[in-house]
């Protein structure tokens, strides 16, 4: 069984994502006082979801160059430096709709180009035991997305405003940096998959490729895949596990836009009430992404990935029928258990899928997140407009039986076992 060995550069990888869950989910409270400030519409508004949409897919094209000009660890102090200037962009800039919109484009583009170089670091530096780390990873980032509207709400209640709980970020951002430089330490960038502790050996990971040859030497067609300039399209399997991203991902989109009217509606909740169980959601996925990480290192992806995806339809059967405030909650934590390892495992199968092509199988998997945030609310929408939000939300049940689909299809495309031995050669 493959071990999880949790090094400085690990927890600062860690803690990273935890800077972007900050104001990933932070940023979501704060945009109805924009809106307030600003005089607009709903609508308008909500374009704020847009530009992470737009920065989704700007960061995404732009991390895989970025990567290979710079280097995986200047891009990743660099894009934090980005979030921090645009941090202070919201708090020391007036609230213009412009100002606002452009600064939330460029902190997108920065936190998703910053999740490809931690996914693809994460996968790279622990192997066998990348999933796991990239469970624990997504945990720290729920675990900031918990604290920080309690703390920028804590500074609204104490008279500071808004603007003083989300410009804590920068002294976090800067803290985790001078940590970095007083230890001197650095992002891994092309380093091998670690042998597993106290065994000598390396375990199965993923079907992509053959295997090595007996003496062990590399395929002749595996070690073409190694030369310098080499570029060569992004196999089958991994578009399968983007579209598993993007499925899942768009399950999680509509569960927080929508799932607060439904309890207003279902359950009768106020919009206070409604919008503060929404931590339930975040709280199960929190609490998932640490049991999974240890569940991770025992089981297959695939099964594990179909079995959250079960989790998820449990939850949200419990939550769609519920008649209470109590019975609905429940539902949206076991939606959150299982909500916990869909992105984890898919980018994990990803980016394994991808030999050779971590950085760029990385970026790339961000494009999902904008057809994620472009496209499942508005066709959610588009079906409330016309039967309701709590009949539309069968739309979920549709979108977790697609995710099954697709993974289904890429452990019938990927058979043939790729070690780690091997995915380290080609990285």
């Amino acid at each position: 069984m493959p071990r999880l060995s949790r090094d400085l550069a690990t927890w600062l990888i860690y803690l990273q994502l935890g800077l972007w869950g900050y104001f990933n989910y932070g940023f979501g409270p704060i945009v109805p006082l924009l809106r307030a400030e600003q005089g607009t519409s709903a609508a308008v508004a909500g374009l704020h979801s847009t530009a992470i949409a737009v920065g989704a897919v700007a960061g995404g094209a732009l991390y895989p160059h970025l990567s290979l000009r710079f280097g995986r660890g200047p891009v990743l102090w660099a894009c934090q430096a980005v979030i921090g200037v645009c941090v202070l962009g919201y708090v020391l800039l007036p609230a213009y709709f412009a100002v606002t919109i452009g600064l939330t484009v460029v902190i997108a583009t920065a936190g998703i180009a910053a999740i490809g170089g931690i996914v693809s670091a994460l996968s790279e530096r622990h192997g066998p035991a990348g999933p796991a780390a990239i469970s624990e990873a997504n945990a720290v980032a729920c675990a900031a997305g918990l604290v920080a509207p309690l703390l920028i709400g804590g500074a609204m209640r104490a008279g500071l405003g808004w603007r003083a709980g989300l410009a804590l970020l920068v002294a976090l951002i800067a803290l985790v940096a001078a940590v970095a430089m007083i230890k001197r330490v650095r992002i891994p960038s092309g380093l091998p998959a670690p042998v597993l502790a106290g065994t000598g050996a390396r375990t199965p990971l993923v079907a992509t490729a053959g295997p090595v040859g007996a003496g062990g030497e590399l395929p002749a067609e595996v070690a073409a895949l190694r030369a310098p300039g080499t570029r060569r399209p992004l196999p089958p399997a991994y578009w399968l596990a983007w579209g598993m991203m993007t499925v899942t991902g768009a399950v999680e989109v509509v569960l927080s836009m929508w799932t607060a009217e439904v309890l207003r509606d279902q359950v009768g909740l106020s919009a206070g009430g409604a919008t503060a169980v929404m931590s339930a959601i975040v709280g199960g996925m929190f609490a998932g992404r640490l049991a999974g990480a240890r569940i991770a290192l025992r089981l297959p992806s695939i099964p594990l990935y179909l079995g959250a995806l079960a989790l998820s339809l449990a939850g949200f059967t419990v939550f769609w029928g519920a008649g209470s405030a109590a019975v609905a909650v429940a539902g949206l934590v076991i939606v959150g258990l299982g909500n916990a390892m869909h992105y984890p495992l898919a980018i994990s199968l990803a980016v394994a899928a991808a030999p050779g092509q971590a950085d760029r199988a990385a970026g790339v998997a961000s494009y999902s997140m904008a057809v994620s945030f472009g496209a499942g609310p508005l066709l959610l929408g588009l079906v409330a407009d016309q039967v309701g939000a709590h009949t539309a939300f069968l739309f979920i049940p549709v979108l977790i039986a697609g995710a099954a689909f697709l993974a289904w299809r890429f452990a019938t495309t990927t058979r043939t076992p790729l070690t780690p031995a091997l995915a380290a050669d080609l990285a």
